[in-house]
């Protein structure tokens, strides 16, 4: 039930998402209409000159308060799957890499450039 309804939620938070992106994009900006009113543009759209703004505004609105509804619900339903407590660390695999059979000290390159004799061992 869980999964269904983390997916439900998922679905509905990136279709608004991409319904607010849309709306912003159909939306006239504050300077579009000084150009209107001096003849350089259409000042009509497709709901007309002042109604567009307030349809639109509107529903941008809801839109944008279903993606933030959206967005709390699906940070709640991910920390509720797994406890806080837990940690990537510790579900990690320790792995040593295990010495050498036959060789039980690394062996220095023989040469007077070689500055292996001055490790202290």
């Amino acid at each position: 039930m869980g999964g269904l309804f983390f997916s439900i939620v998922l679905t509905v938070h990136v279709l608004a998402g991409l319904g607010v992106i849309g709306l912003v994009l159909m939306q006239h900006g504050k300077g579009a209409d000084m150009g209107a009113a001096f003849g350089s543009g259409a000042s009509g759209s497709l709901f007309g000159s002042s109604g567009s703004a307030n349809f639109l505004s509107r529903t941008t609105g809801v839109l944008a308060a279903v993606f933030f509804v959206t967005s709390l619900s699906l940070s709640y339903l991910s920390g509720a799957k797994s406890p806080a407590t837990t940690s990537v660390m510790e579900g990690a695999a320790v792995q040593v890499p295990a010495p050498a059979a036959n060789s039980a000290a690394p062996v220095a390159p023989a040469g007077d450039a070689s500055k292996a004799k001055d490790i202290p061992r």
